[in-house]
């Protein structure tokens, strides 16, 4: 209780150290979204001073999230120069606003290189930390980040404004329901973390993993995940003592790190926080990937957070729980015992359903990646289609709405499991669905297409808005109404026959959802070029501009960055493949390959009656798989050069996914056949079993 929190300035921080009447005046724009005042920066800027520096700090820093996907920071010490030698000093000024070098960051067109100038403002919303990393203690300022010209650059300010978006017109459907006293609607979501850990010294002797997060390379073991014993399996001291110094290190950033456990690929582990309001749950998820690489080091592991690291087994996502809350203390998706006659919830699962039938291809594109291709679609994770599922008994009700309607809803019961010592268990109205992206479950939606290394703020600001575009559609209608409750009856029904078609309860792996999908009209996006492609569609265009979330050009700038990190990770892989089968895989089969040659030779000159043929098949294979391996890289080498040399954006990432991904996939094949047939001795790179199961 001590412990959790201890390095945050936040709201019990403070009201002890602030003024009262600065104190309200900051907890009114934090609590209600009202404009900051300039007037009370310097007297808060001191005040947090005071604090970090009793705590050990030196220096401070405009924590800000670029459109990298990660974090960044430059740090500035407290000290300036006195007549009298230096004080420690932090003025408004350096609270409020900073300005980095914006020159180097992803831009897509909004900054030219000689254009350096960009500034980061307080986010006064998501509270002041220590960041402690060695014996260095740093303030960290949360901070929104924008070009000199007044475009986002950044991954919070666009995620703020969506916020604004779905708090303005959900509160007007609020007030359509009688509610007067509401003012302000929250997103919340809560980011379960998947992640895989090996040994330091693997890391180390893998050049795929140190420089593309995943292995190029890397024929399975004898043993994967088929045994289903790791899944919630006993976990290990090592990575048990890991989890104790990560969970610490996060509960005093304030970060709700709630649950822990070994995930379904040996090797791969979870942890998920309690929800929050998303703007915080974004900052704290991108502090819980940074401690969880930065705590590995010290047990001499590395922390990966590549969707999928290890080929052939579970990758890894990010399950995004989001819901939505209201001011005088509402969840607005919790249904009830009697959901059918819960007409609010029913309006707000109505416009959730409603966004994400018309914007599936918005959402599929807020989880696109090079990364994340790799899992999509496999027997792990949701497929490239979007759909809802809600479950028996909210499907059931739906029926009803398209039918007339809902009278009824199936009650929860309790299950007996027939043992007289075992208590009689609660049992909800519904089961889960695993397979399904955006699956209800209880009081919120879980979206789980997210990648692992993901920032979630992309896909919030999605959900956030889209959500806000249906919000806005039913309260132009009800707003008008002179009878309000036939008028929301059939605008349900309306929208219910409308987009029932995205609901689906089934198994979303199977072949059978696909073929039924493409009869529905429910769009498939497989990989990330084709992905991306409608964040610059019309309708995607539109609907972020009428909500203030991105204009035009901030969007087409969203849109080059991305594809052109598409791009870039995939010629760092390609380029590392090529070096490690030239430098690392054909050495060691050649060597292997003399080895094997030389003992033919030794032992034909003791007896030619003696019988080589096993060794000369091998020698044959090995010969035969140099190659194939030699014809592959050069193939792939061409392929990359052809690709490099393409200058429309777009046309290059396809030629990337088309043409160099498919060469990658050649090479690798030839790779890993040699690993089965080389000895170990001669392998020159640590191999699924070892990085997997010693921890």
């Amino acid at each position: 209780m001590e412990r959790f929190g201890q390095n945050v300035f936040n709201q019990s921080v403070m009201r002890e150290r602030l003024p009262k009447g600065i104190y309200k005046n900051l907890k009114k724009t934090i609590d209600e979204g009202l404009p900051l005042d300039p007037s009370i920066a310097d007297v808060v800027a001191t005040a947090m001073k005071e604090w970090a520096v009793e705590r050990g700090a030196t220096h401070f820093t405009h924590w800000f999230q670029p459109m990298t996907g990660i974090t960044a920071e430059k740090h500035d010490s407290f000290i300036s120069p006195t007549d009298n030698g230096v004080l420690l000093d932090f003025s408004g000024k350096e609270l409020v606003k900073g300005e980095p070098d914006a020159s180097s960051f992803p831009s897509g067109g909004l900054r030219a290189t000689f254009e350096a100038r960009g500034y980061t403002a307080w986010d006064c919303t998501s509270p002041a930390f220590l960041k402690e990393e060695a014996d260095v203690i740093t303030l960290c300022i949360p901070t929104a980040f924008c070009s000199y010209t007044g475009e986002a650059l950044d991954k919070k300010t666009p995620l703020l404004r969506s916020m604004e978006a779905l708090s303005t017109q959900a509160v007007r459907v609020l007030k359509l329901f009688g509610n007067a006293d509401v003012t302000r609607v929250i997103s919340t979501v809560g980011a379960e973390q998947e992640y895989f850990l090996v040994d330091k010294s693997f890391y180390l002797e893998r050049p795929d993993l140190m420089m593309a997060g995943r292995t190029l390379f890397g024929a399975m073991s004898s043993k994967g995940q088929e045994m289903e014993d790791h899944y919630f399996g006993t976990i290990k001291e090592r990575v048990l003592s890991y989890m104790k110094e990560v969970n610490e290190e996060l509960w005093k950033l304030g970060v709700t790190a709630k649950t822990q456990h070994n995930e379904v690929a040996p090797g791969q582990f979870e942890l998920a926080p309690i929800f929050e309001n998303t703007n915080i749950a974004t900052d704290h998820n991108q502090m819980v990937m940074e401690v969880l690489k930065r705590v590995a080091l010290r047990h001499d592991m590395v922390c990966l957070l590549h969707e999928k690291p290890f080929a052939g087994v579970n990758g890894s996502g990010k399950h995004n729980n989001w819901s939505m809350s209201s001011n005088d203390g509402q969840n607005l998706l919790e249904p009830g015992h009697t959901p059918h006659e819960n007409a609010q919830f029913l309006t707000f699962l109505m416009a959730t359903i409603k966004a994400v039938d018309t914007y599936a291809g918005l959402l599929r594109c807020s989880c696109a990646n090079a990364g994340n291709d790799h899992r999509l679609g496999a027997n792990e994770a949701p497929p490239a289609i979007i759909s809802i599922f809600l479950g028996e008994q909210l499907s059931d009700i739906i029926d009803q709405i398209v039918a007339g309607v809902a009278k009824s809803s199936s009650l929860s019961g309790h299950m007996d499991v027939g043992v007289n010592t075992l208590p009689s268990l609660p049992k909800d109205a519904t089961d889960r669905n695993r397979t399904s992206p955006f699956a209800f479950t209880g009081n919120k939606f879980e979206f789980r297409m997210l990648g692992s290394s993901f920032s979630i703020s992309g896909p919030n600001i999605i959900i956030n808005t889209i959500i806000a575009e249906a919000l806005k559609e039913f309260a132009d209608v009800l707003e008008k109404s002179t009878n309000f409750d036939a008028d929301l009856d059939k605008l349900l029904q309306e929208t219910a026959k409308k987009h029932q078609r995205v609901i689906f309860n089934g198994n979303n792996y199977s072949d059978e959802w696909v073929q039924e999908a493409a009869k529905r009209g429910l769009p498939n996006l497989p990989n990330t070029p084709e992905a991306l492609k409608e964040l610059v569609s019309k309708e995607a265009l539109e609907v972020f501009a009428a909500h203030n979330v991105f204009s035009e050009k901030e969007v087409h700038a969203r849109y080059e960055i991305m594809l052109e990190q598409y791009i870039k990770t995939l010629n760092i892989e390609a380029l590392t493949m090529i070096d490690m089968a030239n430098h690392s895989i054909i050495p060691a089969a050649i060597e292997y390959s003399t080895t094997v040659a030389n003992s033919v030779n030794a032992i034909t000159a003791v007896s030619s009656k003696l019988d080589v043929s096993t060794q000369k098949e091998l020698l044959e294979e090995l010969c035969d798989k140099v190659v194939s391996m030699t014809v592959n890289a050069k193939a792939l080498e061409k392929a990359l050069e052809s690709a490099m040399n393409i200058a429309d954006i777009e046309k290059q990432a396809a030629a990337f996914r088309e043409e160099v991904f498919a060469k990658m996939l050649e090479l690798r094949a030839t790779g890993d056949v040699l690993e089965k047939i080389i000895a170990a001795k001669y392998w020159p790179l640590p191999t699924y079993r070892e990085m997997l199961f010693v921890l």
